[in-house]
């Protein structure tokens, strides 16, 4: 269907992929993994033909039609949204507009052009294009009132829908996306999902929603050393083989045949998982092509994020009453009543993500509440990771271990060595320990702010978005610290898996109220009487 052949791009004397040689097949997907930098969006870059190899080529087989989810928000901005997403298809727009164009000079001498495209357009399915349109952008949670619309006067959110709507539009051959699930909803995702799981053409896609990844991908495609290597099965299999293979490559004494044992089990317990599932990669039998040679470790580097708290808190954590936002006319959210307990994790979601925000905000005792109080209990400590953290790296000239001897508890922790060992362990190795704070990526801030955290060593973690800007390794580890922290989390997230895997109750932020239910993260989702509730709040 598409194959790579001989693939190298250099950049100055950084070699980022070195003569690469693969193909992708028909009917798989193929998720994109590598670290921050390996080069994954510049691969879908030169796969959908927006930027050239050094030296290489890409071959997409004759008659096939590839689509690429735009990243321009506004190439479209002069166009209706309904004719936008016919576009994806640009043969079939192609042919639309020159019978449009004739029809609006009609005349005898080109009546027999008009019949003959008439007859290709049908055969394109043309006459249920702008049905099939208006079908999808419905499905993705377009109105229809909006179809008409010029795209510049849709919201960013909106108009992301719009373009995803105009990647998928007409089933292409191969469908290339990166970032599919950025400004969408779990609802819209999770339509997304089941799209994608009964697509039978090739997807490759670039995501940082494992939960997405797991739920569409056949196979795992790993950007390493300049090299791509698929992998059958989804991002968990991949992940935990991955972390499989590198604890037996640790234990050099450990017999071959033991460690076969290890891996043969490993993949049993996991196809029995997957064929209970409802997982799209069990409509590909990923399970059968599941093999034991292809399990390898992963050079990836993982933080070491590990949240301890200095005292455990009493029964009396938070309590909120009454609690009421506005902003700019609009109800944030009102009347909010809670009481937290200890050991809590809870997933505080909105429709609205600046409810979500403003509510944070305001028990950081950073912001002003309309109406109502809250306390925190006396044995409590509360560290908080915002939405916005510019205001922690205005000071552009300290380098990262002075940045963050600012949050230091003790005078050992004052002490270079110790700083830089920290600062190791959350991958600021040798003189990337030593980089100014106004150079920093959106992830290496995060990385910093989450060090601060944990030197904070507080009971009460209040984390907005902390996924923001991470890419899957970091996500991973601190999924994994959040399981294992013994104090009380409130989380916002757009990550579906972090927030089955560590929420035990689940907090929505309504403009009629609030809906606390403990739940996980699905059984809240699906629950037909709660959807009812909540649409009632939000009416």
């Amino acid at each position: 269907m598409l194959s790579v052949s001989n693939l190298s791009v250099q950049f100055g004397k950084r070699i980022l992929f070195d003569e690469v040689n693969t193909k992708f097949v028909q009917g798989n997907c193929y998720g994109i993994i590598g670290a921050n930098g390996a080069g994954k969006s510049t691969f879908l870059k030169i796969l959908s033909g927006k930027q050239e190899p050094t030296s290489g080529q890409i071959h997409l087989e004759p008659g096939k039609r590839m689509s690429v989810l735009s990243q321009d928000h506004y190439a479209f901005d002069e166009f209706p949204v309904l004719e936008t997403v016919v576009m994806g298809n640009k043969d079939l727009f192609k042919v639309k507009k020159e019978i449009d164009a004739l029809y609006a000079d009609y005349s005898d001498e080109n009546a027999e052009k008009i019949g003959e495209l008439q007859v290709e357009f049908e055969e394109m399915n043309g006459w249920n294009a702008d049905s099939d349109a208006a079908s999808m952008l419905s499905n993705l949670g377009i109105k229809e009132d909006l179809h008409y619309t010029l795209m510049k006067d849709l919201d960013g959110k909106q108009k992301v829908r719009v373009l995803i709507a105009q990647a998928l539009f007409g089933s292409p051959d191969v469908l290339i996306m990166d970032e599919p699930t950025n400004d969408l909803d779990f609802e819209t995702i999770s339509w997304l999902e089941s799209f994608l799981a009964n697509y039978d053409n090739t997807v490759i896609v670039v995501s940082h929603d494992r939960h997405f990844l797991d739920a569409v991908c056949t196979h795992i495609s790993d950007i390493d050393f300049g090299k791509i290597n698929h992998y059958s099965g989804n991002y968990t299999f991949w992940y935990e083989s991955s972390q499989l293979a590198a604890k037996q490559r640790a234990q050099q004494n450990k017999k071959a045949e033991d460690k076969k044992k290890e891996l043969e089990e490993f993949i049993r317990r996991f196809s029995a998982n997957v064929a209970k599932s409802k997982q799209a990669t069990s409509r590909k039998k990923m399970i059968e092509k599941l093999n034991i040679d292809e399990i390898k470790p992963s050079s990836r580097r993982y933080p070491a994020i590990i949240f301890k708290s200095e005292r455990e808190a009493g029964d009396q954590i938070l309590n909120v009453e009454g609690l009421s936002k506005t902003f700019e006319d609009e109800v944030l959210f009102k009347a909010v009543d809670i009481n937290l307990n200890r050991g809590d994790k809870v997933a505080v979601i909105s429709k609205n993500s600046r409810a979500v925000t403003a509510f944070y905000q305001i028990i950081a005792n950073s912001e002003k509440a309309d109406a109502g109080k809250y306390n925190w209990g006396v044995t409590t400590t509360q560290s908080y990771l915002p939405l916005d953290n510019s205001e922690f790296f205005q000071n552009g000239d300290l380098n990262l271990v002075d940045w963050l001897r600012q949050y230091a508890q003790t005078e050992e922790e004052r002490e270079e060595v110790f700083l830089r060992g920290f600062l190791g362990k959350m991958i600021f190795s040798g003189e990337e320990a030593l980089k100014k704070s106004n150079v920093l990526s959106g992830g290496e801030k995060v990385r910093c702010m989450l060090s601060r955290m944990m030197m904070k060593r507080a009971n009460i973690l209040m984390l907005d978005e902390p996924t923001n800007h991470l890419d899957l390794e970091s996500i991973q580890a601190l999924n994994n610290s959040l399981i294992n922290f013994k104090g009380t989390i409130l989380f916002s997230t757009h990550d579906h898996e972090f927030a089955q895997t560590v929420a035990n109750r689940i907090i929505e932020l309504t403009p009629k109220g609030v809906i606390d239910r403990y739940n996980t993260f699905d059984e809240y989702l699906e629950d037909p009487k709660i959807k009812e509730l909540r649409e009632k709040m939000y009416a």
